[in-house]
């Protein structure tokens, strides 16, 4: 760009750098601006941020569920899950793959220093989210709330979330986390005094801010993929209360609170928690929760809230520190990329035991009626996915025409919303793990029904209502393991079809040839349910944590 002068030669020296070009401010020749050194490697830097969060999880994350998996009792269903997981968290580094297909909602924390120009980064980063998303690293999440309408980019009226601050130093910070929405969905806030079930009356003190988390910590079982990790605020104000919860979440998990109260609540809370029970992907076991992290805001004299930010096992954040001149990433934050990845499942692989059941679709009401809770099946043949919107719109029509009317006859439902990639005229899936199916419990009793459903597989478990449907049925639920996205993928080994794409690619139904797909049977046809009894019995213990 030729230089601009302007005529006045009363401008003292001066030098303003604004994050994409140099204004120089000379006596001699007036005022010179010029593009010196743009900021050429931001957009790069923060693309490699953004995959390294969706499929590297972090040391302190990986150090953490390690110790889960070798702590926990061996051989049963937790144990299974853990290995699972560690597996997952191998494949999903070797092949940068994302960890989890639900790779939430991008919130970013950006310090820079004064004079930036953060209307450019905003830029950036947006163009760098919508580059990850056609990569297969981000899944398209962004859906207009008005028209349902996915964007399919992950750009969208507030989306991603960026928290600008300035800060009194060179480099731009950006720190990078990734929350699904199943988690999400296990946030709590409480309204402090608040009666609790099992617990009893929480006050406005650091006793009632315990029971309030060990509340949310309860609610959550196997909905929010655990074992969990909970940012907490203690004060704020609704809004506020929640964002600090968040950025609590952003600590490590192995770092000491520096109000001593807070930290000796946090150690008290991890404690209480790993009594309840819960366990992974709440199948009853020894670690419900590897971190607690809290903070704390004033409020306002009429409010006293407590807000908890429920975070799953696939614990995805990172950062960067940035030379603010070129944008290239001078150092990253929570990992050291010199330092060696250990291997998560190198001494605890999952294995197969032989007493599995092998489950070919399309199912028979005899083979389904045979299974019972606890049984681990493996799956082979066509299974379909449904979240939301396929539930949503088969509550009200019947199959679209571009299936057969009986498609769904003895079929397995699968709750997924998948990564996909299309390559030439076939798609490929790259992530495929379960989501919560709770949220489909309005639809599915009928859906069993009316389609002759004869599986239906998620994370988490369902209600009474599709229990019900179960058992007169002769259908069964599988729950399959929250956030194993790579494990799944691979025993994915074609898509035949594709229906409903008007949804967007995680809510249209996907046809799918499976082989040796597993999961464990939580919800039978004989009325018995795993969910209800591990809920049952980490109520008992609950209560025990309600008087210390």
């Amino acid at each position: 760009m030729p230089d601009v002068r302007l005529s006045q030669s009363n401008f003292k020296p001066l030098t303003i750098w604004n994050g994409i070009h140099t204004l120089h401010v000379s006596s001699q020749g007036g005022r010179s601006l010029r593009y010196d050194r743009c900021m050429e490697f931001f957009e790069s830097s923060i693309l490699e941020l953004i995959v390294q969060t969706s499929t590297n999880l972090p040391p302190d994350v990986r150090a953490a569920m390690k110790h889960a998996l070798r702590t926990e009792t061996p051989h049963t269903q937790s144990s299974q899950a853990l290995s699972i997981i560690a597996e997952n968290i191998d494949q999903a580094q070797e092949g940068e793959g994302a960890i989890c297909q639900d790779t939430g909602m991008p919130t970013f924390i950006i310090k820079t220093p004064v004079g930036a120009n953060q209307i450019v980064m905003t830029r950036q980063i947006r163009s760098a989210i919508a580059e990850a998303t056609k990569r297969g690293k981000l899944r398209p999440n962004s859906v207009d709330s008005i028209t349902g309408k996915n964007s399919g980019n992950n750009l969208g009226e507030g989306t991603p979330v960026m928290h600008f601050e300035q800060w009194e130093q060179d480099d731009i910070e950006v720190r990078l986390i990734l929350k699904g929405g199943g988690c999400e969905n296990m946030n709590a806030q409480f309204a402090v005094p608040v009666e609790l079930e099992h617990l009893g009356r929480a006050d406005r003190d650091l006793e009632g801010v315990r029971k309030c988390i060990l509340s949310a910590i309860w609610k959550a079982q196997g909905k929010g993929c655990g074992p969990g990790v909970v940012g907490v605020c203690i004060g704020g104000d609704r809004t506020s209360g929640y964002e600090h919860a968040k950025q609590q979440l952003f600590r490590t998990i192995d770092d000491t609170n520096p109000h001593p109260e807070l930290a000796a609540l946090e150690n008290t809370v991890m404690q209480d928690a790993n009594k309840l029970g819960v366990g992974a992907m709440g199948f009853g076991g020894l670690t419900t929760l590897i971190g607690c992290k809290i903070g704390v805001q004033n409020r306002l004299p009429a409010s006293y809230f407590v807000s908890v930010a429920y975070e799953c096992w696939a614990y995805r954040r990172l950062g960067l520190r940035i030379d603010a001149q070129s944008g290239a990433i001078k150092q990253w934050l929570y990992r050291d990329p010199e330092r060696a990845i250990e291997k998560m499942a190198a001494e605890s692989p999952f294995r197969l035991t032989g007493r599995e059941v092998m489950l070919e679709t399309p199912l028979t009401e005899e083979k389904v009626r045979a299974l019972k809770v606890g049984d681990m099946v493996l799956v082979s043949g066509l299974v379909y996915t449904g979240r939301d919107e396929v539930h949503r719109y088969l509550a009200h029509h019947d199959l679209p025409e571009s299936m057969p009317a009986n498609a769904l006859n003895g079929a397995l439902l699968y709750h997924c919303g998948p990564v996909m990639l299309k390559q030439g005229e076939t798609w490929k899936v790259q992530a495929a793990g379960p989501t919560t199916s709770i949220r489909e419990e309005p639809y599915q009793a009928d859906l069993i029904q009316r389609f002759g459903i004869r599986a239906v597989m998620g994370k988490g478990g369902m209600g009474k209502k599709t229990q019900a449907a179960l058992r007169e049925s002769g259908a069964v639920y599988l729950n399959a393991i929250g956030g194993a996205a790579q494990f799944y993928a691979r025993c994915m080994r074609k898509v035949e079809g594709v229906h409903m794409m008007e949804f967007g690619i995680p809510e249209a139904m996907w046809e799918i040839r499976v082989e040796g797909l597993p999961a464990i049977v939580t919800m039978d046809a004989n009325g018995q349910s795993l969910h209800a009894g591990i809920e049952q019995a980490s109520g008992a213990e609950l209560e025990k944590l309600a008087i210390v």
